[in-house]
């Protein structure tokens, strides 16, 4: 059911099943690093690109979902993913191990939302039963894609943000977990828009980003009350 101009609401809920996180070694040292799944000691990952490790980082968390969630890769409908890299190639290398149908996406920093919201539609309207939610940064092959290389030296601005290295997957579900105390489900969403107020500054992102987000939470509560 629509809700205003953006909002939905799901007749049918989708259930989350279970989340699944890989980080690098800064993540891990951060207010949170407890609370992932599993904490990288290399970056590299023994891989020999920064690249080629994001998509090592994503297809492992994807595995991880599956395995903590009790369910074959022919169980999931759709894998739904995405990442920062040019034709996000992080995500199509890791749906290269996978037999289910893969739609990638790409929504920048919104990505992981872009694919809850759109996994609850597909779930809530009956065409997939299962699906997977995933995305993936790399600080360093981030670094090489929106800013400087890092063999260049380049002096970072004090308004810098610093791109997280690690992946994170959600398997969505027709049906609740079995044996959970709390079900937890997306009822609905709304979906953001764009909206440009001249910010230029490739190592201030966050000032570009802000208003879009708050334009999205400032319209969810005028729709959904």
């Amino acid at each position: 059911m629509k809700l205003g101009e953006r909002s939905y609401l799901f007749k049918n809920p989708a259930h989350i099943v279970c989340g699944y996180t890989i980080v690098g070694p800064k993540e891990g040292e951060g207010n949170f690093g407890t609370e992932f799944d599993y904490v990288l000691t290399d970056d590299l990952w023994g891989e020999k690109s920064y690249e080629l490790s994001e998509c090592k980082i994503h297809r492992e968390t994807i595995k991880g979902a599956l395995k903590k969630a009790g369910m074959q890769d022919s169980e999931l409908g759709l894998m739904l993913a995405g990442d920062l890299l040019n034709e996000i190639v992080a995500s199509s290398f890791a749906a290269r191990e996978f037999q289910s149908a893969f739609l990638g996406l790409y929504n920048a920093c919104a990505t992981f939302g872009e694919a809850l919201l759109i996994g609850s539609m597909l779930i809530s309207a009956g065409f997939v039963n299962n699906c997977s939610c995933s995305t993936s940064s790399h600080f360093s092959s981030a670094e090489r894609q929106y800013r400087y290389p890092l063999e260049l030296g380049t002096q970072r601005t004090p308004t810098s943000q610093w791109t997280v290295t690690g992946a994170g997957c959600t398997i969505l579900s027709t049906v609740a977990p079995e044996g959970r105390e709390f079900d937890v489900q997306i009822t609905g969403g709304t979906m953001g828009r764009v909206v440009d107020m001249g910010v230029d500054d490739e190592t201030n992102m966050g000032a570009a980003m802000a208003p879009a987000a708050a334009d999205t939470l400032i319209t969810h509560f005028r729709e959904t009350g």
